[in-house]
């Protein structure tokens, strides 16, 4: 077979691979094949040397004419097969923009957040109004002005977290109270929620937990007013249904002072480990304001009085959710927080 018979037997054998390459990998062996440095054409050309220059001139041209129209063929297929390429992926990895984000997890509100929410908007729908303080409290309001002696327990060291410079972390929100008489005078009515610390760490306690307190001082304020409020607050909580009884009780700031117990919610009141089989659970502590506060931030208890209370809002939250481990209210656990998506707050 002469160069030029070889050379258009070579043009055939590509146009029918090229033809029939299905994928950029084999085209490119295709390329690789004919043109490439040890390519089929290379081969060819190398024998030039031994033919006289009319004819190497001849075979010369017929080589690179051939050589441009296997690039051209290359290329058209390759534009093909990309395009082809580029449309598939289009169809399989099409996306709908107007369907929802199915994927994504609708979080909601954790439960201390949400009681905390529901108990403060339940204050404020019965005039009060929220009053907040540092976290880093003075002792003198945290204590002193609390009605709270030098050698009270709740000031023992392993209670409280001391700080520097008479300098505590609050044990309680009861110091908003003491900064709110000292800037207003009657008549008040706040509730103060927030963050306080202690040093408890057990299934029923937390080093840091969040408690709402509240205060009213106006004239001619009795008892009676107090045990109306609560009721109206614990019956919006729990129920209109649920049992409720004030027990007398001793806080240094507030006398006389009780502590306040409501039928439990996990039993309904026939006893059962959580109450300890009494039927009852101890929900808040209250009373009048003492004489020695009022005068501490110089309000005249002969013309006004005034009352507080004060509760834990990991255990209304507990309570109401029937939640036995305050720990699992601090453990990120998606398991247990998913079981509150569908609470109101």
């Amino acid at each position: 077979m002469d160069l030029k018979q070889e050379l258009s037997s070579l043009k055939q054998q590509a146009e029918e691979l090229i033809k029939n390459a299905t994928d950029l990998e084999s085209l490119n062996q295709v390329r690789v094949e004919f043109l490439g440095k040890k390519g089929k054409l290379k081969n060819i050309l190398k024998t030039l040397g031994k033919l006289s220059p009319e004819e190497r001139k001849e075979i010369g041209q017929i080589a690179n004419k051939i050589k441009d129209e296997i690039e051209s063929l290359l290329k058209e297929k390759e534009t093909t097969l990309k395009e082809k390429a580029l449309e598939e992926a289009l169809v399989k990895e099409k996306i709908d923009v107007t369907l929802p984000p199915h994927w994504i997890e609708v979080g909601s509100s954790h439960p201390v957040i949400s009681t905390l929410i529901e108990i403060t908007e339940t204050f404020v729908g019965m005039g009060f109004y929220v009053a907040e303080g540092p976290e880093i409290e003075d002792e003198k309001y945290n204590f002193d002005m609390l009605n709270i002696p030098k050698d009270h327990p709740a000031r023992d060291m392993q209670d409280t977290f001391f700080l520097n410079n008479g300098k505590v972390l609050r044990t309680h929100t009861s110091p908003v109270q003491i900064r709110t008489m000292l800037k207003q005078k009657p008549p008040i009515a706040i509730v103060a929620p927030g963050r306080v610390y202690r040093k408890d760490a057990d299934p029923t306690h937390s080093p840091m937990f969040h408690q709402i307190e509240g205060l009213m001082v106006d004239k001619h304020l009795t008892f009676r007013d107090l045990k109306g409020i609560l009721k109206i607050f614990l019956e919006t909580v729990f129920g209109k249904d649920i049992p409720i009884r004030f027990r007398p009780s001793y806080f240094p700031f507030t006398e006389p002072s009780a502590e306040v117990d409501i039928g439990c919610t996990v039993c309904g009141g026939k006893g059962c480990r959580v109450c300890k089989g009494t039927g009852w659970l101890e929900i808040l502590g209250c009373g009048m304001v003492d004489p020695n506060v009022f005068e501490a931030v110089d309000i005249d208890p002969e013309i006004y009085t005034g009352f507080a209370f004060g509760l834990g809002i990991e255990r209304i939250a507990m309570l109401k959710y029937r939640i036995t481990d305050i720990r699992l209210l601090f453990t990120n656990n998606m398991k247990f927080n998913n079981q509150f998506k569908g609470i109101r707050w």
